[in-house]
């Protein structure tokens, strides 16, 4: 009797929403399943491109699986993991971001049934850690270096590598133009790792009377400020108190002082440019034309660090002390119209590890796929220079580890055998996929895939997306730098294992009501105070 009298524990908030279990398990992984499901149709050379509209009337057109993963702006906190692994996947090497979304899918849906039918989450994860790390090993073996080659045979190797980036993209159709112009613009950046040194130009502006101003310069000394030089009005509530009206005018005087020192000391530094981050006002521009020194106002930061790099030059935040050690310099300047714009053109710079590409195109939409593009393939090279070593592509290498890794599970005993095989077959959804997108039978070239594979003579053998059937992925030039596979592998894998490792999900009741209720009892202060407050001024009651 006693003990059914004992009071129920209460652990949670009330309104807490929980769920638990195996249900909770497979309720994770449809939802990853759904966003993978989403993606998939954009794998490859003939992939889909999605058009999203958000919010604020904006229209998106993309086929890069990192940028389609941002916007689709996903609730779900499980599905929220594989956001979060394309997102590192496009940090970190620039291409792949399908592919990593679109393999962690397939780990969880192979891993499903297991599942359902009562196997622990921990001895699938057990398993798939096993051959994660065995595919990434076989990855490493098969990898073939592009190390010791000279530099023309090196460029070719890379351009390879930035096409079969490109090949999906938008831009596909000149893929050996901008890819040839990809692997100059980073090899002219040399070993520096900063991806801002390389800059992408949309679109320009023009300023206040850049029409007086010098076009060209040779052997130019360079000044790059991060001040404003233009008259500055005073606050709204800056105070001056006179006793002489004529006083007014000395503090006129004093701003235009102010201004006309800071050019004074801009011209008697040497700069024949002048470059500011803030606003350089009609006054200066002016000032500047008369004395043949082109300026530019209102240069973005990054532009800013990029001339600075290039030309030896310092950012200065004051016009005090400038000497020749903080200028740049470089051989020839100039301004070119391009179109309907304008370019400032530095050329023979000291430094020279930059490089700028010029994007021009018919719709804003086009201009900004084709940015993404160039910094996937930009990615991709500087990964393939750093690492130097390269895997074929079209699903030859994924069918390769799938049929490595199905002859080991072979060599195991027990219920592991299943959770390996399931690895191996999860694989195969990339040249599968890569079928379904270019609108082939799948099955049959998968089947010829196998054969090739076991053979022992295929290795790298993969998709032939013009034909339907199979090819030499290395033959063909299909090539795709070893760390977008090894990085793709081993985040899908950790996002699979992590999402099977998690049974239980604890949603806390919304704090709006928790926000509604104080502001509730702020009104109601409010109220009280302000019948007080009438009852103190009223008459008083006799």
């Amino acid at each position: 009797m006693a003990s059914m009298m004992q009071p129920q524990i209460i652990l949670l908030k009330e309104g807490t929403d929980t769920s638990q279990g195996r249900a909770q398990v497979v309720s994770n992984i449809n939802a990853c399943t759904a966003v993978g499901d989403t993606v998939r149709t954009t794998l490859g050379p003939r992939g889909m491109d999605k058009l999203i509209h958000d919010d604020k009337g904006g229209v998106t057109i993309s086929n890069d699986g990192a940028t389609i993963m941002r916007l689709l702006d996903i609730v779900h906190p499980a599905a929220k993991i594989l956001v979060d692994i394309a997102k590192s996947q496009d940090s970190e090497v620039g291409d792949g971001t399908t592919t990593v979304v679109l393999l962690a899918a397939e780990f969880l849906k192979e891993a499903k049934p297991y599942i359902e039918d009562g196997v622990h989450p921990h001895s699938l994860i057990r398993s798939y850690r096993t051959a994660g790390n065995m595919a990434i090993q076989r990855v490493k073996e098969l990898a073939v270096s592009i190390e010791g080659k000279s530099l023309e045979e090196k460029k070719t190797l890379l351009a390879k590598c930035a096409a079969t980036t490109l090949s999906s993209k938008l831009i596909g159709g000149e893929k050996e133009f901008f890819a040839s112009m990809v692997v100059d613009a980073v090899l002219a950046i040399g070993n520096d790792d900063r991806l801002n040194l390389i800059g992408i130009k949309k679109k320009t502006f023009s300023y206040a009377g850049f029409e007086q101003q010098p076009k060209k310069f040779l052997n130019p000394k360079i000044l790059l400020l991060n001040i404003e030089l233009e008259l500055k009005s005073e606050k709204e509530n800056a105070e001056i108190r006179l006793s002489d009206p004529l006083q007014y005018q000395s503090i006129v005087d004093a701003e235009w002082n102010i201004i006309y020192d800071k050019l004074d000391k801009c011209v008697k530094s040497g700069a024949k440019i002048v470059l500011s981050r803030l606003a350089i006002g009609d006054l200066a521009t002016q000032y500047f034309a008369d004395r043949d020194i082109f300026c530019a106002g209102r240069v973005t930061e990054e532009d800013l660090q990029r001339v600075a790099a290039a030309t030896g030059g310092t950012v200065q935040t004051s016009v005090n002390n400038i000497i020749d050690e903080v200028l740049g310099s470089c051989e020839v300047f100039e301004e070119k119209q391009v179109g309907n714009e304008r370019f400032n053109i530095f050329s023979g710079c000291p430094s020279g590890q930059t490089a700028t590409i010029v994007l021009r195109g018919g719709t804003d939409q086009f201009i900004e796929e084709a940015e993404r593009s160039l910094h996937d393939a930009i990615m991709i090279v500087r990964r393939a220079l750093k690492n130097s070593t390269v895997v074929p592509g079209g699903g030859a290498i994924d069918m390769e580890i799938s049929k490595y890794l199905r002859q080991h599970a072979r060599t195991i005993a027990g219920k592991s055998q299943f959770f390996v095989n399931s690895f191996a077959k999860a694989l195969e959804v990339i040249p599968r996929q890569l079928c379904d997108n270019a609108g082939f039978d799948a099955t049959d070239a998968l089947n010829k895939l196998r054969q090739k594979h076991a053979s022992g003579e295929g290795a790298n053998y993969g998709v032939d997306i013009n034909t339907g059937g199979i090819a030499d992925s290395f033959a063909n030039f299909v090539w795709e730098p070893a760390v977008v596979k090894i990085n793709a592998i081993n985040a899908a894998t950790e996002a699979s294992c992590l999402i099977l490792s998690v049974d239980e999900t604890v949603k806390n009741p919304k704090s709006e009501s928790a926000q509604g209720e104080a502001a509730a009892g702020a009104m109601a202060g409010r109220g009280g105070g302000a019948m007080r407050g009438r009852g103190g001024r009223g008459m008083r009651r006799r």
